[in-house]
């Protein structure tokens, strides 16, 4: 079967558009700019831009064991209607992917009932508990894309240490939520100023950007490499960028709600706005900006975190941190840096497909003969108001529910098929 999509745009340096077409056999892109094939299916993508799918390295879809929350199915459909065709699902479920047995039942969850490519990640430790270690080399077998213990920061440095050694030798990535617990102070916000205005106990910066300079120290002496998940503070930033100058293997993540919000947007005690890390200062959000700019931080990923909304429905106190992200990460994104000129669309599409996709060595988030047909169609020109009642997410927790944006995705094709299209 040959699909032909038609009347679209690529996007070239900066924000320049090419008038383009994408030729389609076996899932695969066997053409790009080609002439329509005899007797192949055409899709008309009515002058629309095209991107190679997201990839989205860091996002929870609660299955198994959290179904009340979100599913396999309904979290990438999520995804797919957001233009993310590949993403990576941390391990904080219940069983935790912490042996091959729980490895196994993931996979055949996710051969059930994703609509698109999720990449499982295995535990670093058992049942995410931060004590005793897995064994990364059976995971790594039974399909885990890399390692983290997301959700919760390794407290013991010779733990993390050890994980890393056995990491260096697989050639797998560590992947960190950095918090020091004796730091957290059970906060639920930034520690700064709208706290104190909320009476609300705070999270100190400190909690996060000490063991990411911990952290890089032992990725150093174990020759490993390390990706630091949700960077939110500028001595976070610091941290990294100076690991990078020294040498040692480090990427990072911003989420968009930490390039888009700071401490002081936060209207009342209303949960959520609570997610961990917590919004910063707006100096941190400027560092966050400038790292991203300049190369710092590697890409952007959502930290897809659904909740019920009786979760969520009182104050912070007491509240899961979280909300969610994949409906709405690239319209809020576009709207407030592309089309104010703080950043290029070329940019924006590159941290978040090919350069997600270049930290675990992945294939994917590119447009190229002979890779994946995996790509969205996004309408530069549509604009509508976030409505967290027509999310796909089973998860209405979200801070922009209300906010205009344009640039919202119509069309996504996964190896080759339509796995979502806006209705008509």
């Amino acid at each position: 079967m040959t699909t032909f999509v038609k009347n679209i745009k690529l996007v070239k340096a900066g924000n320049e558009l090419e008038l383009s077409s994408i030729t389609i056999e076996d899932g695969k892109i066997v053409e790009i700019g080609g002439v329509e094939p005899a007797g192949a299916e055409v899709i008309d993508g009515n002058g629309h831009i095209v991107s190679p799918g997201f990839v989205d390295v860091h996002t929870h879809l609660r299955e198994p064991g959290f179904e009340h929350k979100e599913t396999i199915a309904t979290g990438t459909a999520s995804a797919a209607k957001g233009g993310f065709t590949t993403i990576c699902a941390m391990p904080n479920t219940k069983p935790v992917p912490d042996s091959v047995e729980n490895m196994q039942l993931i996979n055949g969850l996710i051969e059930k009932s994703a609509v698109i490519r999720v990449l499982p990640y295995g535990s670093l430790t058992k049942d995410i508990s931060g004590e005793v270690k897995t064994d990364m080399a059976e995971l790594k077998a039974n399909g885990a894309v890399a390692f983290s213990d997301d959700g919760v920061g390794i407290q013991l440095a010779s733990t993390m240490y050890e994980q890393m050694q056995q990491a260096a030798k697989l050639d797998a990535v560590v992947v960190a939520h950095c918090e020091d617990n004796s730091l957290i102070y059970d906060g639920v916000m930034h520690e700064g100023t709208r706290n104190k205005e909320l009476g609300l106990p705070g999270i100190p910066s400190i909690c996060e950007s000490v063991q990411i300079a911990r952290d890089v120290l032992l990725a150093e002496a174990a020759g490993a490499r390390y990706h630091v998940c949700h960077v939110s503070t500028k001595e976070s930033v610091r941290a990294v960028r100076d690991a990078k100058a020294a040498g040692i293997k480090v990427t990072a993540e911003v989420c968009p709600h930490h390039l888009l919000l700071e401490e002081m947007d936060i209207p009342s005690d209303d949960a959520n706005w609570k997610m961990n890390p917590p919004l910063r200062a707006a100096d941190d959000k400027d560092s966050l900006h400038a790292a991203l700019l300049d190369g710092t931080i590697d890409c952007i990923a959502t930290d897809h975190a659904p909740h019920t909304v009786e979760e969520k429905c009182c104050g912070m106190v007491g509240a899961p941190f979280g909300i969610v992200g994949f409906e709405t990460a690239f319209p809020l994104l576009y709207t407030q840096f592309v089309k104010t000129g703080k950043w290029t669309l070329e940019q924006l599409i590159d941290w978040m497909s090919v350069k997600a996709a270049q930290i675990f060595d992945l294939p994917y988030g590119t447009l190229e003969v002979g890779a994946s047909a995996d790509f969205v169609l996004i309408d530069l020109e549509a604009e509508k108001t976030v409505d967290a009642e027509g999310f796909v997410s089973k998860g209405r927790n979200t801070p922009f529910n209300g906010w205009v944006a344009q640039g919202w995705p119509v069309l996504t094709i996964f190896e080759g098929k339509i796995v979502y299209q806006e209705a008509q």
